[in-house]
């Protein structure tokens, strides 16, 4: 590792008054309208029926369940309530409405019945998560969005129909609008759109490989889906930013920088904020020379006409997956007597960085950090620099070094363990990949991810769950050698190496969240892995860009074909696209773990953090989620958590998110557990809290089918009877 030295590049900026009356955002706190609780994200609420003196008193007083989940199904919604009708959505993507306060179904939306010729064939089920629902409502019409793999759809949030003067009979395709040829390539949106006027403001989830569509922020007319602006989040020639790119004709071929994350709005100001993902590929960007602007950037934009106020980039050239994983927090923090609006962006690498909304200048000092430039990946060329807040605690460990190593278990696996990362690239999160293997600490999963934090504008303190996984990233360079007579089986291996390694590992038994493909022999036939490879499924993107042979090679090595591995197959090609063509791919999303699958690093393996910001100081930090084995010991390890907080007027912080499958209210001044719960499946998802006839009930759902979960379709609300 270089030695760091350190360039101040900010310092606190002037002042400001408040962007809005303490009166209406009392009132807007109050409901749960929008992804987030309002659109300024910051999940609070100022109800305080529920308080720390009566939450031991909570109990369960609806449950609805769409019954329309498998063994692999999630749901990460964060539901919306308006005029006490509660919006969801099912594991399999299905829209529906119920009653608020009884959880009893009004109407549910099928995309599989309203459009089963168009959804197949277009990769609808490559994706089988959606995080939210968009609302609007003017004095003739109420409206809901939400997309189901790579369709936009209008519903009538009265009748749960589709609003057909909306696009084309009620929806949009997600791949127009481009400028590219598009069509068969993977898109989706995870998070969904925020409304500014009239305007819907979207952006997408597309491929994490080298064919990857470039994510445009885009905003359509509510009432005709008509494209009324959109931003190159990859510049063209002439637009600012282009300058980032070495290559020239980047632009038009490659793709990612996309808000899979969702918006932040400062409605009065017009200001839309846009946290933004890295270019693709991932883990290798000898294609992609430069800062790549504006990828790993927090974007300030013009609400209406969707022009750049300001960015600033977080990550400079990312090979690490260092998306940024929320929507910021629009805050509002007290400095010398007077009020500056500001926003607070947690990080995947357990940061956070406060800049002032208006123009983007830190409220404290960034550094930029002198970082490792040698790369042993041949073309890649790293940037010198990162930036690194100073003033504001990391809310995660940044480093996994020998003093780490869990201490939970054996002395002999201990060995094991220094062994093991004594061979491994570790003890600096800027480390660049290697084929011999990089620890990534924070882990691919945060630090911060998709929950978001959750902000309290009576103390300034901000909540953030975190994750503490190391994971490894080992390289592994394409094989070059391709022989004149190659048979099936050896293409089939090699593409497979080049195609799906990255998700699936090296030896077909998943890595990370992604599952193993051993025994798929018993579960799909030829045929049926064609259209698997040519449609996507769930989380698994489309690969229409193979050949018909190419996709006959791979099924070959997955399904074993013993009928077709050694016959000869000169089926060979070039990449659509030269770009797509990389050196380089990774063995998988590998967690360094311990024999028993524990973490290798000493707890606590997940935290929840409540930060100061007009100091910087972490007010508290608590282990989140146990582990039965070491909790019978009396230890509290903390587990891997993905969904968010929700911080109450009543003192209270709500959280599911564990993997132990608790639903936990904390003391929001303190961190002490107040009230817990156990839900039938894990609670994946950042939970919801609202009003009806007097009574606040809070709402979280319940799908599982993360970390070894089973699956469910529940949601499960709680108030005070």
């Amino acid at each position: 590792m270089s030695k760091i030295k350190s360039v101040f590049i900010g310092g606190v900026v002037g002042l400001m008054t408040c962007c809005t009356g303490c009166e209406s955002k009392q009132k807007e706190y109050q409901n749960w309208e929008i992804y987030g609780g309002t659109k300024d994200n910051i999940r609070y609420s100022k109800l305080a029926q529920i308080d720390t003196s009566n939450v031991n008193k909570l109990e369960q007083v609806w449950e609805f369940s769409s019954k329309d989940h498998d063994q692999n199904t999630q749901i990460q919604t964060n539901p919306i309530i308006v005029d006490q009708i509660l919006f969801g959505i099912s594991p399999k993507l299905k829209l529906f409405a119920l009653e608020a306060a009884t959880g009893v179904q009004k109407w549910i939306f099928d995309p599989y019945e309203i459009h089963p010729d168009e959804v197949k064939g277009q990769g609808y089920f490559s994706m089988n998560v959606a995080r939210g629902v968009t609302y609007f409502s003017d004095q003739k019409t109420k409206r809901l969005f939400y997309a189901a793999g790579p369709n936009l759809f209008c519903v009538d949030a009265d009748t749960g129909t589709l609003v057909k003067e909306f696009g084309t009979n009620g929806k949009l395709d997600l791949h127009q609008d481009l400028d590219r040829d598009a069509a068969s390539l993977y898109i989706a949106m995870t998070s969904p759109g925020i409304i500014y006027k009239d305007l819907l403001i979207i952006g997408s989830r597309v491929n994490e490989g080298a064919a990857a569509l470039p994510g445009y922020i885009r905003a359509y007319d509510v009432h005709t889906g008509a494209l009324r602006w959109k931003f190159h989040t990859i510049p063209k020639p002439g637009e600012l930013g282009y300058e980032s790119w070495e290559d020239k004709q980047a632009w038009k071929n490659v793709g990612g920088a996309n808000a899979w994350a969702g918006f932040s709005l400062d409605e009065k100001r017009g200001i839309v904020y846009a946290p933004l993902g890295s270019a693709s590929y991932d883990f290798y960007g000898g294609k992609r020379k430069g800062n790549n602007l504006f990828a790993n950037s927090i974007l300030a934009l013009d609400a209406a006409t969707g022009k750049r106020i300001w960015h600033f980039q977080t990550i400079h050239h990312d090979v690490w997956d260092r998306d940024l994983p929320t929507a910021p927090a629009l805050v509002s923090l007290v400095k010398n007597g007077k009020k500056i609006d500001a926003l607070a962006q947690p990080t995947k690498g357990g940061l956070v960085f406060l800049l002032d909304r208006t123009n983007g200048e830190p409220l404290f000092p960034i550094e930029e950090l002198q970082v490792p430039r040698y790369s042993e990946l041949i073309g890649e060329q790293l940037a010198p620099t990162q930036p690194w807040p100073k003033g504001i605690e990391p809310f995660a460990r940044q480093a996994f070094t020998e003093e780490d190593i869990n201490s939970l278990v054996e002395i002999e696996e201990q060995k094991e363990i220094r062994q093991k990362l004594q061979s491994l690239s570790t003890g600096f999160t800027f480390n660049p990949p290697t084929e011999k293997g990089t620890v990534i600490f924070p882990g691919f999963d945060g630090g911060a991810e998709w929950g978001g934090p959750a902000y309290d504008p009576e103390t300034n303190l901000l909540y953030v769950n975190s994750n503490e996984m190391p994971w490894i990233l080992t390289m592994v360079k394409k094989q070059e050698d391709i022989q004149e007579t190659e048979t099936y089986s050896s293409a089939g291996k090699r593409l497979y190496q080049m195609n799906c390694m990255s998700c699936h590992g090296p030896d077909l038994k998943g890595s990370g969240h992604h599952p193993s493909l051993l025994n798929m022999n018993s579960k799909y036939t030829l045929d049926t892995f064609h259209t698997l490879l040519q449609e996507g499924r769930r989380m698994m993107p489309a690969f229409s860009q193979l050949s018909e042979m190419e996709r006959d090679a791979i099924a070959s090595y997955v399904l074993d074909l013993k009928d077709k591995k050694e016959m000869v197959f000169n089926g060979n090609q070039t990449a659509t696209n030269p770009y797509w063509d990389m050196p380089y791919t990774s063995t998988g999303y590998n967690k360094f773990l311990t024999k028993a699958g524990y973490p290798a690093i000493n707890p606590p393996w997940g935290t929840l953090n409540a930060i100061d910001l007009n100091t910087g100081k972490i007010q508290w930090k608590i282990p989140l989620g146990e582990t039965q084995e070491f909790l019978n010991k009396g230890i509290h390890t903390g587990t891997e958590n993905y969904g968010g907080p929700v911080v109450t007027a009543g003192g209270l912080v709500f959280i599911a998110a564990t993997k132990d499958g608790m639903f936990r209210a904390f003391n929001k001044h303190s961190g002490k557990l107040v009230w817990e719960t156990k839900l039938p499946y894990p609670g994946f998802a950042t939970p919801a809290t609202y009003e009806v006839n007097g009574k606040q009930f809070i709402v979280i759902a319940c799908g599982g089918g993360k970390l070894g979960a089973p699956s469910g379709s529940v949601y499960l609300a709680f108030a005070l009877k």
